[in-house]
């Protein structure tokens, strides 16, 4: 008996009972789909986390105030920003801005809206890879006179003015204090850092003296640093690391402070989102199994309903081995047919969800990769031989005389 044969004889069979067959054909389409499309989203969502941490900065490390039980400790000052911005001291560092942030009212001819205000350097566009749509950023001059001007994300832009261009020497109101529009930001969209268009920006003196006072004149909230190239990111660590525990006096072991890297981030996001692509992959290995169950009830139900016809077969010379592999022929195909459209299905929801996805606006595709095809194809053709071993094995060990007598 040959393959071709088989596959014949096989599809000849399924199409007897073809709405039996077409039921548990949609248990193992479901099952592929399931796998499959769960991989995509999950793999979908690493890319998307990872473009968010990438978009913040590239070779970014934070630097923020409070350590692992450390009582008191000293808040972050433009002293250390100072002392980290000296090569010197720290030649693998190649930007530092010192930010402080707040959130706070802006309002525009009775239009208010609540948004995060950030008091900056002009090195902060640097660090953050802030892009304008138009006008400018903050300035050094913008700093020394300590000016009223004010750069705005292109959310807040929209809320205030309902549009996000011709907007240079426009005035706002913030904290009901006057400011001069000289800049919007391009639009970056929302990410698990909170959303890079609702915010304000402002010169960071201007803050200090108006607007967002803290404890002491020199003190701030965060600092960004960007560090000279990719592969000097670990030693820009340990020089800052260096510099600022000598300027806290703390214990090198015991820092009053932490230090934070985009790797750190992504380390702990790829953590995250593949327990969880795991976690999805296991519910469409599930629907999966629950799948080739099916395929064992059907194969045990015509078994029953064909025990003649295989006793006709073993008389007239069929082997055992040719009725086994009659029916393991089906299951299988069973399952491949169910793992084909399958695969096509998984296709239609993942460009559903990614059409869903663009339409709201958020910057997520999920991602069908061959792996996952191959193994969601491979794993329904071995559910397809198991579940189908065991009533192909009862059928094949059928005595001929039994199986004429039976009714």
């Amino acid at each position: 008996m040959n393959l071709v044969q088989v596959f014949y004889e096989a599809l000849q069979s399924l199409t007897v009972n073809k709405l039996r067959s077409a039921l548990t054909i949609l248990g193992i389409v479901i099952g592929v789909a399931a796998v499959i499309a769960m991989l995509a989203i999950g793999r979908g969502a690493q890319v998307a986390i990872d473009n968010q941490i990438y978009s913040i900065g590239t070779n970014l490390i934070f630097l923020t105030a409070g350590g692992r039980d450390v009582r008191n400790p000293r808040p972050l000052t433009l002293g250390d920003a100072d002392a980290l911005s000296d090569a010197s001291q720290a030649p693998s560092i190649l930007y530092v801005a010192p930010v402080i942030q707040g959130r706070s009212r802006v309002s525009q001819r009775g239009e208010q809206v609540g948004t995060t205000l950030m008091a900056v350097t002009p090195e902060y566009a640097i660090v953050r890879n802030q892009i304008m749509a138009e006008g400018q950023f903050i300035t050094a001059a913008h700093l020394r006179q300590r000016s009223a001007v004010a750069v705005l994300g292109s959310e807040v832009a929209r809320s205030v003015f309902g549009r996000t261009d011709n907007l240079v020497g426009e005035t706002i109101r913030i904290e009901n204090q006057p400011f001069r529009v000289v800049g919007v930001l391009e639009s970056k969209g929302g990410s698990n850092f909170g959303s890079q268009d609702d915010q304000v920006l402002i010169p960071l003196t201007t803050a200090q003296t108006r607007l967002l006072r803290r404890q002491t004149r020199d003190q701030v909230d965060i600092i960004y640093i960007q560090a000279a190239r990719a592969d000097l990111v670990d030693q820009a660590v340990d020089e800052l690391t260096q510099i600022v525990t000598v300027r806290h006096r703390t214990a090198i072991n015991e820092p009053d402070f932490t230090v934070l890297t985009q790797q750190d981030i992504l380390n702990v996001t790829q953590t995250i989102t593949s327990i969880m692509t795991i976690f999805l992959g296991g519910i469409g290995g599930i629907s999966l199994l629950v799948g080739g169950i099916g395929i064992m009830n059907i194969m045990y139900v015509t078994v029953s309903e064909r025990t003649r016809e295989i006793g006709l077969r073993k008389a007239v010379g069929a082997r055992k081995r040719d009725i086994l592999i009659q029916f393991l022929s089906e299951s299988a195909l069973l399952s491949l047919i169910g793992g084909i459209l399958g695969i096509i299905l998984a296709w239609v929801i993942s460009w559903v969800v990614g059409e869903i996805a663009t339409r709201r606006g958020v910057d997520f595709i999920p991602i069908i990769e061959s792996d996952a095809i191959l193994l969601a194809t491979l794993f329904s053709a071995a559910v397809g031989l198991f579940f189908g071993f065991y009533p192909a094995r009862r059928a094949a060990s059928l005595e001929p005389v039994e199986a004429l007598r039976y009714e």
